[in-house]
This record gives structure tokens, C-alpha cells and sequence, in this order.
């Protein structure tokens, strides 16, 4: 069921596994499809709706799973110090510095860990759903600016099932165990961003690549909850031009 590789993981994020799989496994079951689509070596992105504060260690208990462990972006002030720090600079976590000025520069951790060979997990949403069916929302463009500098495989996947154990806007914020959950992760084919390849990184370039990518994940989603997808995305309103403070784990476009 499972494909492992003989790529180095590292003491660090064995560590991690060794504390969060055992709690994932009893807890809840699994339904994973398409472990094929994960390339065996090289760089790649992986691209995923976001729908609980549950679903990075799902996805992340995945994609661990295959061999190629992801490397999910995260605000540079958090590795500066204390057992987050620690676990995020030991397992290399990848460091977003958004107070740069140069859009591509901002992302310049990611672009440099996808030429070493290494996955590089994006949430393109760049924060929690706020669809009211969950449904993955207008993509920020960071994925897609990433993608086109590298030319790297992006893989969509899309989870479910992470959010009726941690719903994300619950007012009691109840952890839901039982009866027990169903995780379901699912990768999907590479993206084809080639009619991108060569062209000027505009506005309207990387926000054609970025739609490109959210329906690929959507679509997958679609499959996996077994109902058609809204025609129309979702675009959550800004407050003062801004987007609100993101998550964690979560992709940032670049002002």
C-alpha cells in the first residue's frame, strides 16, 4: 500500500512521526489514493485545500508515507528560538520572509529547496476555508509564482474528513473523535502549467496559473466528496486590503 524510498528523512522528522502517527492511526481511519503521482526524485509541489487545523498532519502523515516528506512553508519569525523553532529549522521547514519587498525574493527558501530536489507543500487558499460548504476558495498566487520559476511539478490534493474532527468555525471549537473519522487524502496527476512556461510573471499571468491549479485541486475534491463543486469560487472580502493574519502553515502572496 505503501511506497517508501530510500531518501534520507532525517532524525528530526522521524522524530516528529514517531509523536504524531500513533495518535492518527488509532484515532482516526484512512482512505489514501494516488501515492503514484508523487515523483520519486526531484523537486515538486504538492498543492492542498485547507479546511481544518487537522489537515497538515493528515496530509502530512501522507505524504511521509511515500518517501518524500514535505517541506511546508512557514513565518521566518517562528524559527527563531524554542522547541518550535527547534522542530521547524531541524525537520527544514522552509522560512517565508514576507517583509521583502521583491515578490519572487519572498519566496526564495522555496525556490532554492525545489532545486535542491525536495517537496515544497503549499496552501494556495493561504488560510482556512471560508467557503460555507468548504469548498477551496480563490487561490493566493505564491503556488503558481514558485511553480513558473522552477518549472517543478505541482501535484494537487485535496483532504476531507480532517474537518468533521476539528471543524475550522466551530463556536464550541469541539474536537469530534467519535465515532471515529475518516481521513481522506488524495493526490492527483501534475498540473499542466505549460502554456505558462516563458511569459512575464504578471498579474494576470500568475493569477491564470493560480486559477489553474485551484481547479485541479477542486476537481479532486469533487470526486472525493462525491458532489459537484460550485461553477463560482469563493473570494473571501478583504478589511483595509488585507487578507487577515494567515495561518502557520500556509502560503502568502507576496505584496
Amino acid at each position: 500500500m505503501f511506497r517508501v524510498s530510500g531518501r534520507r528523512i532525517g532524525f528530526w522528522y522521524r522524530m516528529a512521526a514517531v509523536l504524531c502517527k500513533p495518535p492518527l492511526v488509532v484515532l482516526f481511519k484512512r482512505d489514501w489514493h494516488g501515492m503514484e503521482h508523487i515523483p520519486a526524485d526531484g523537486g515538486f509541489i504538492t498543492a492542498i485545500n485547507h479546511n481544518s487545523y487537522l489537515d497538515p498532519l493528515s496530509y502530512a502523515h501522507f505524504q511521509y508515507n511515500t518517501g518524500r516528506v514535505p517541506r511546508f512553508l512557514a513565518k521566518a519569525a517562528l524559527f527563531r528560538g524554542g522547541f518550535v523553532g527547534t522542530m521547524l529549522r531541524g525537520t527544514g521547514q522552509i522560512p517565508v520572509y514576507r517583509e521583502s519587498t521583491d515578490a519572487a525574493n519572498a519566496f526564495r527558501s522555496a525556490v532554492d529547496a525545489i532545486n535542491k530536489g525536495e517537496c515544497v507543500a503549499f496552501y494556495p487558499e493561504g488560510t482556512l476555508t471560508r467557503d460555507p460548504d468548504m469548498w477551496p476558495m480563490r487561490g493566493k498566487t505564491g503556488a503558481a509564482r514558485v511553480a513558473l520559476l522552477t518549472k517543478a511539478p505541482v501535484i494537487p490534493v485535496a483532504q476531507w474528513g480532517a474537518n468533521e474532527a476539528v471543524p475550522p468555525y466551530a463556536k464550541e471549537k469541539r474536537v469530534r473523535l467519535f465515532p471515529r473519522k475518516t481521513l481522506k487524502v488524495h493526490a492527483g496527476p501534475p498540473v499542466d502549467l505549460s502554456e505558462f512556461y516563458g511569459q512575464e510573471p504578471t498579474a494576470e499571468v500568475l493569477r491564470a496559473a493560480t486559477d489553474t491549479i485551484m481547479d485541479a485541486i477542486t476537481e479532486l475534491l469533487s470526486e472525493v466528496r462525491g458532489e459537484p463543486a460550485p461553477v463560482q469560487r469563493y473570494d473571501r472580502p478583504t478589511r483595509s486590503g488585507t487578507d487577515g493574519p494567515p495561518l502557520p502553515l500556509a502560503d502568502e502572496e507576496s505584496k
